[in-house]
């Protein structure tokens, strides 16, 4: 039986976003069939809107409805520390933990020569200029545990050198509540070399 070309396109395209494939698609078109009209129309609309009202902030790169965004418009946040991340994803998961207080760059991108994938150079510009015109202490970088996120570190290390910041990166160890027994050698390595001297009390 062949589908309506309509129902046929919304397949390919949804079968388009990462981890969907056709099957898992078709399965959504079809859920999607089955609900009313209305709220057809409001997931429609919602979709439209991302085009419409959604953008990168002109400061940090991070999508916003608003230009600045809502982190970097705020006076309560410390401007002297800056979260470099790769992705928009990363900026939320870090906002979502409730660990940081200061603003954000998003790179837009990340450092691996396999799939060909390079940082933005006018994000690091940016990033560059923001430094420089600003009154920022401390970069951070919270790049991704693995080689891509290695080499995309120290890019951005690279692309700051001379400048007067004080650069660190996230560490990465044990998980809390994990288990040394079931940790991997490069987490356990990773645990030994982000080790802390321990204060006594006494």
């Amino acid at each position: 039986m062949a589908l309506p070309s309509t129902v046929q396109k919304l397949i390919k395209q949804w079968s388009r976003l990462p981890g969907v494939g056709e099957k898992t698609a078709r399965r959504m078109v079809f859920f999607l069939l089955r609900q009313g009209d209305e709220d057809i129309k409001d997931f429609g609309e919602s979709v439209l809107a991302l085009s419409g009202n959604i953008r990168h902030c002109s400061v940090c790169g991070a999508i916003t409805d608003c230009d600045p965004c809502s982190v970097c418009s705020d006076p309560l946040r410390d401007k002297k520390k800056i979260c470099v991340v790769e992705s928009e994803e990363d900026c939320v998961a870090m906002e979502q933990s409730g660990i940081f207080s200061g603003v954000y760059h998003v790179l837009g991108g990340r450092m691996s020569p396999l799939d060909e994938e390079e940082i933005p150079e006018e994000s690091l510009e940016r990033l560059k200029e923001r430094i420089e015109n600003g009154d920022v202490e401390e970069v951070i970088l919270a790049t991704s545990p693995r080689i891509e996120g290695d080499i995309t570190a120290y890019s951005v290390q690279e692309s700051l050198r001379g400048l007067n910041v004080k650069i660190s990166r996230l560490a990465y160890g044990l998980p809390v509540g994990g288990s040394i027994g079931f940790a991997d050698r490069v987490t356990l390595h990773m645990a030994m070399e982000a080790r802390k001297e321990m204060k006594s009390n006494i």
